[in-house]
């Protein structure tokens, strides 16, 4: 006899999912840790490059880029000579802080449960005379 699929409680998404659009900026590759380095401040390309040293130029750009069209990161050209590029986090940016510290501490935990367990020894303890 089949299962009867039973109806699911949760509230049915919202048009144009806010969750998915979340999703899809936090899943690009390297984008979490560039908030996380941003965190503490203005940074310069070349900081950026030596905090995530296994970063391209090519990536490191085009996910600055990114992160600026989609109001995250500001771009702020320095008139020093040679003229320099700080990035920082916007308002927003900041508002997924939270966001990420909490991937890390759920992280930090699965991460403990990966690791393999210690089994208890198969050592044969003598008889005591």
């Amino acid at each position: 006899m089949a299962l009867r699929v039973r109806k699911n409680p949760a509230p049915p998404e919202p048009p144009d999912c806010p969750l998915g659009t979340c999703m899809k900026l936090l899943g690009g590759v390297w984008t979490p840790n560039l908030i996380w380095y941003l965190r503490a401040g203005p940074r310069r390309f070349s900081e950026l490059r030596v905090d995530l040293p296994k970063i391209s130029a090519k990536v490191l750009t085009s996910r600055l880029r990114d992160l600026e069209e989609r109001g995250v990161v500001s771009r702020t050209v320095r008139p020093t000579s040679p003229p320099s590029v700080e990035y920082a986090l916007t308002p927003l940016g900041g508002e997924l802080l939270p966001v990420i510290d909490a991937i890390v501490s759920v992280g930090g935990r699965l991460k403990a449960l990966a690791q393999p367990r210690r089994r208890p020894s198969k050592r044969r303890v003598p008889p005591a005379n």
